[in-house]
């Protein structure tokens, strides 16, 4: 081969290169991500959601590119964000709470909806069944709402003289606080509790629930499941630790940072599973041929370093069932 025609090889396959590239990434399908939140406070949750991806054959960046849309706990971004996934024409829609499935069902009757929410999804109007989903949508219900009478039972062990218990949620997701609520009055009237709603859809408003707990002194605060709260939840915990309140919480990331006591489904698991039915749309798999997935796995986590710290004594009985004690 003369040099010429060799130089002239070497510089077309160098060439061909980038184009070979970004042809693959042309074709790479594209999942949409949609939440409420912003990315920070987020990272077990998106490795587990990666890790059910992987469980399905499929790795970010190597087969799969993601398309990230963080509402930043601004609602009223979510049909902008949506539209934006949809033009994009991305393969599936991974939706991680339940403003989010409402924001994505409204947007697309065709594109594959992957739902993570935390109310009935039949009751919220997502699917017509459980067991046969029917339409674009399915999912995995983590049961937040209906735990929250348990939630309730636990609160009044850890702290037994309890009478009055304040209840906050948030107005702004006004499908689970209505759940919540429902609940929450029918469990304290069979155990024969006081219950006081306060409202907080703001930071603002959280402070100033708070001076009405200190004010009014409740004898321990039950805290609703909510996007918002669990991303202001350093907040809530800071303000219960400071006012000496015993409070309960929906999820593990709050009792982790000094929280008194959280119970409810694992997240992160529920992060994975929505990770595996998106990689299994992906595969071909029809939403309507995939079950809503009811979650299995709860946990009790005690923060037994708060509870000495608020001069509670933590029934023997609730140390042992916990899953995890924090010291």
């Amino acid at each position: 081969m003369r040099r010429r025609d060799f130089i002239s090889l070497i510089g077309g396959t160098a060439a061909s290169w980038p184009l070979a590239a970004r042809a693959q990434q042309a074709t790479m399908p594209v999942i949409g991500f949609l939440d409420t939140r912003s990315p920070d406070g987020m990272t077990d949750r998106l490795r587990a959601f990666r890790e059910g991806l992987k469980d399905s054959g499929y790795v970010e960046r190597e087969n799969v590119a993601i398309e990230y849309r963080w509402a930043e706990n601004q609602l009223d971004r979510l049909p902008e964000l949506m539209a934006e996934l949809v033009r994009r024409k991305v393969a599936v829609i991974a939706a991680t709470n339940n403003a989010a499935a409402f924001a994505a069902q409204a947007a697309t009757t065709t594109i594959p909806i992957v739902f993570l929410v935390g109310d009935d999804p039949v009751r919220l109007g997502l699917v017509s069944s459980l067991a046969r989903p029917e339409g674009n949508l399915t999912g995995s219900n983590v049961f937040t709402g209906e735990l929250t009478a348990k939630r309730l039972e636990l609160l009044r062990e850890i702290v037994p003289g309890a009478a009055r218990i304040a209840v906050l949620v948030n107005p702004a997701y006004a499908t689970t606080t209505e759940s919540t609520l429902r609940v929450a009055q029918s469990a304290a009237r069979d155990m024969g509790l006081q219950i006081q709603v306060l409202n907080a859809s703001t930071s603002r408003e959280i402070d100033a629930a708070f001076a009405t707990f200190v004010r009014e002194r409740p004898e321990a605060v039950f805290v609703g499941i909510d996007v918002f709260f669990i991303s202001r939840r350093a907040q809530l915990v800071n303000l219960a630790s400071r006012h000496a309140l015993p409070a309960t919480y929906p999820l593990r990331e709050f009792t982790e940072i000094g929280g008194l006591m959280s119970y409810g489904t694992s997240i992160v698991d529920a992060f994975r599973q929505t990770g595996v039915y998106t990689g299994r749309i992906l595969k071909g798999a029809k939403p309507a041929d995939l079950p809503v997935v009811q979650a299995t796995k709860f946990e009790l986590v005690i923060n037994h370093q708060t509870a000495r710290m608020l001069d509670l004594t933590v029934p023997p009985s609730l140390l042992a069932t916990a899953d995890e004690v924090i010291e």
